[in-house]
């Protein structure tokens, strides 16, 4: 007999959580989606894009594409991903949190912390901004913990 509490599974590069593990927020786990997004760093940024694809995105696309390397499956739009997961306060942010922008909101990046985030917005596509800068400041909105 093997015993595998505790232990998680390989799959194709995606961690199999079993369904009776509780979740906690997992700062490793966390470190894997931002490296995962990093690498789409440059990524054209398009509205509407097709989920589930990488030659292009749009914010909400980018997240759920990433997060769904890691099991975490969200919504198509950055107003339904605003529901999901867990309310965090912006003074407890942290690193794989979702932070959302606008009032309604239209608008979601990784928090990487240190007062930035990784998204996907107009020129440059996927990129690293910092949410103080008195643009991003000024529209942020809320954050939820899906990690």
């Amino acid at each position: 007999m093997v015993a595998t509490v505790g232990l998680s599974v390989m799959i194709s590069g995606t961690i199999a959580i079993p369904s009776n593990t509780a979740y906690a927020y997992s700062s490793s786990k966390a470190s894997s989606v931002i490296a995962t997004g990093k690498r789409y760093m440059g990524v054209p940024y398009k509205f509407g894009a097709t989920a589930g694809q990488t030659r292009n995105f749009d914010c909400s696309s980018f997240t759920q594409y990433v997060y769904a390397k890691y099991g975490v499956n969200l919504p198509r739009t950055s107003q339904a991903q605003s529901h999901a997961g867990t309310y965090v306060s912006k003074s407890n942010l942290k690193p794989g949190d979702l932070v959302f922008f606008y009032s309604p909101i239209h608008h979601v990046g990784i928090y990487i912390g240190n007062g930035n985030m990784l998204h996907t917005y107009g020129a440059g596509g996927v990129k690293i901004s910092n949410m103080n800068n008195s643009f991003w400041k000024s529209k942020y909105k809320t954050a939820r913990r899906v990690l």
